[in-house]
């Protein structure tokens, strides 16, 4: 390949979250990668330091076309200028929107389990968590769509946060699927607040449906937010996109954004998006291809290994989903001692709520001698823990 997906870069002791780890250990829960980022985005933020005067930003047409130009080409969908506002992150805009579209006390519906953070923009602002719980089935995760509209109605629901595609399931919602959540929305007047970060990250099958590219009047109800975050592996730049089609909407949320201090850009975060989305579609699909390497090794070493584990079926983001309830139904209890005993610190499921405490998460976004060492720390750890039992 023509980029290196092998070499890792060393993030001890660089204030990095998630590489603040003991000698020894292994870090593979949260959503951050271990690949180099591309040189292209390294060039323009090089670029930009080499003028030595860092004053206030602000994005120009050149950032916004480099959104736009990035959807039609990677997802062949249109977002038109006047739709996009700078942000500087996909949770710090979540969090202002609740606090814009919803009142204390209302209901903001997600859909668990689903990504933990989400909990702290809802709980942290006054609002209440309520769910409408995916349906597992043993094997893949569907939308129990009665209860959905049921929920929508309560006249305390005005918002419901999507993840889209799906974290920690690693699912795609299909096209239908999207249009039938946004109609519903707009039907019961519930602002529909899609999270798209992992967007990018489809690594093969039928491609995610932006909310923002609904049809009819729902479309005048949908927030997309997306970010080169989970794609490139910027996550610190803290540069985000919100895309609005109604105006109504838009001047809601742009003036809470506003009001909230999250709308400016830092220094790299300009540049570095306009590399990433002008000169990253390469970059991009060799990722995809590495990513495939590594899930089809960890699915077949665990399989082959640990066939008490259900490998939940996933077609996008880099995040694994494992089944655990045929060893325990203590998620926590199981990651605590995967990290006492082998040094493989992963994500606990009930982080995430609903069923999620038979389960756990593990990052494969990185060099496949990663993989192969997380794997057998995996393997070897859940061994000793079954022992136990």
């Amino acid at each position: 390949m023509k980029y290196d997906f092998e070499t890792v870069p060393d993030r001890h002791n660089v204030d990095s979250v998630k590489w603040n780890v003991k000698t020894g250990e292994l870090p593979m829960w949260i959503a951050d990668m271990d690949f180099k980022v591309a040189p292209e985005i390294i060039e323009a933020m090089e670029k930009k330091i080499q003028v030595g005067a860092f004053g206030y930003e602000w994005p120009r047409d050149d950032y916004f076309k480099a959104v736009i130009d990035w959807q039609k080409c990677e997802h062949g969908k249109i977002a038109k200028k006047d739709w996009l506002i700078f942000t500087t992150g996909v949770i710090p805009a979540i969090s202002s929107i609740v606090r814009r579209v919803s009142h204390i006390g209302d209901n903001v519906l997600v859909q668990e389990p689903v990504y933990n953070i989400f909990y702290n923009s809802i709980e942290n602002n006054g609002r209440h968590v309520l769910s409408n719980d995916l349906i597992f089935n043993g094997k893949n995760y569907q939308i129990n769509w009665q209860d959905l509209e049921e929920k929508l109605a309560d006249p305390l629901t005005t918002l419901m946060i999507f993840c889209n595609p799906h974290n920690p399931i690693g699912k795609v919602w299909t096209k239908d699927e999207v249009q039938k959540i946004a109609q519903l929305c707009y039907k019961h007047h519930v602002v529909l607040l899609s999270d798209e970060i992992h967007g990018d990250l489809v690594r093969e099958g039928i491609d995610y449906t932006p909310a923002y590219s609904v049809s009819g009047e729902a479309q005048n109800n949908v927030v997309s937010l997306i970010s080169p975050s989970k794609t490139f592996n910027v996550a610190a730049l803290h540069a985000a996109t919100a895309i609005i089609p109604g105006e109504n909407l838009r001047n809601i949320i742009n003036r809470g954004l506003n009001s909230d201090e999250v709308a400016e850009p830092n220094l790299l975060a300009i540049p570095a998006t306009i590399a990433a989305y002008e000169k990253g579609h390469e970059w991009l699909m060799e990722l995809k291809l590495q990513l495939q390497k590594n899930f089809a090794y960890a699915e077949e070493k665990i399989n082959a290994n640990l066939p008490e584990i259900n490998i939940i079926p996933s077609t996008a983001t880099y995040l694994m989903w494992l089944d655990i309830n045929k060893i325990t139904n203590n998620s926590q209890e199981l990651v605590q001692y995967l990290k006492k005993e082998t040094g493989l610190i992963i994500s606990a499921g009930n982080i995430y709520r609903g069923n999620g405490s038979s389960f756990i998460r593990i990052n494969l976004a990185c060099p496949m001698k990663l993989v192969e060492d997380g794997i057998a720390r995996l393997i070897i750890g859940i061994k000793k823990f079954q022992k136990l039992s």
